[in-house]
């Protein structure tokens, strides 16, 4: 495909940046496969990847945000968030049992020390960033 446009806020690099060195390679792997993901959705022209509450985002005209950050608290995590009044996690959780942490209906945790399941990840990416397109059918069209 790879006519995507993604428009970048020159701040979010800023974040990526400032994470410590151990918590870097896990957040722009995250990043990366984010970016990956909206390159392999059909149709979609472009993604817009800026900063809501501090934390990269990624929006795309027909999707719900997709958020991402570690968190000083919780030093050995970092987490990948959706909106929590959505059916995407209560469906990741049905469709995706075992292959992830989840936290309440808003997040998939990971931990510093492994590799979250990548195409499982990319495709729970894809879902939510063309949502308002896939919210009526059954488990999202999973």
């Amino acid at each position: 495909m790879s006519s995507l446009n993604v428009e970048t806020n020159s701040e979010v690099d800023a974040v990526f940046a400032g994470y410590p060195a151990n918590v870097s390679k896990q957040m722009k792997q995250l990043r990366q496969l984010v970016l990956e993901a909206t390159d392999e959705i059909e149709g979609l022209q472009n993604v817009e990847e800026t900063l809501k509450w501090g934390e990269p985002s990624y929006l795309t005209k027909y999707g719900s945000t997709v958020r991402m950050n570690w968190k000083q608290k919780t030093p050995d995590q970092y987490a990948i968030y959706f909106k929590c009044t959505s059916k995407l996690v209560p469906t990741f959780r049905e469709i995706y049992p075992t292959e992830f942490n989840y936290e309440g209906n808003r997040a998939l945790i990971f931990s510093l020390e492994e590799e979250p399941p990548k195409e499982a990840l990319k495709n729970c990416i894809k879902v939510a960033l063309t949502y308002y397109k896939v919210k009526h059918l059954p488990l999202l069209g999973m």
